[in-house]
C-alpha cells in the first residue's frame, strides 16, 4: 500500500494557513466561521488538483500566484483606497471596505 502523495501540499497549505490565521486572523474576526473553514477546503482542494493534474512544480507557482496577488492587494490596491495595507488603518475605513459595522461589537 502507497501513501498518498499529496500530503505535501496539503501540510503546505495547512502550515500557511495556521501561521496567517495566528498572525492576521483578527482581520477576519466578522467573517463567519463556515466561510474560514471554507477557504481552507477550497485551497487544499485546488492545491491538490493542480498538482495532481500538472505536477508539483505547479503548485509552487499557484502559490506564487497567490502571494504575487496578497502583495497587489496589500502594497497597492487598499493604499489606492486609503487604507495602510499593513495594518489596516484607519480601521474605520477598513470596515466599510469590508462592509462590517463601526465601531465593533465586543463578543
Amino acid at each position: 500500500m502507497s501513501s498518498w502523495p499529496y500530503w505535501f501540499e496539503i501540510a503546505v497549505i495547512c502550515g500557511i494557513t495556521a501561521v496567517g490565521t495566528i498572525v492576521w486572523g483578527h482581520w477576519e474576526e466578522h467573517n463567519p466561521k463556515w466561510r474560514r473553514i471554507g477557504k481552507i477546503f477550497v485551497l487544499c482542494g485546488l492545491s491538490v488538483l493542480v498538482s495532481a493534474t500538472a505536477g508539483r512544480f505547479w503548485f509552487f507557482v499557484l502559490l506564487g500566484v497567490l502571494a504575487a496577488i496578497v502583495l497587489l492587494i496589500h502594497a497597492w490596491w487598499l493604499p489606492r483606497k486609503g487604507i495602510n495595507g499593513w495594518t489596516g488603518e484607519p480601521r474605520e475605513k477598513y470596515y466599510a471596505l469590508r462592509g462590517w459595522k463601526w465601531p465593533p461589537e465586543r463578543q
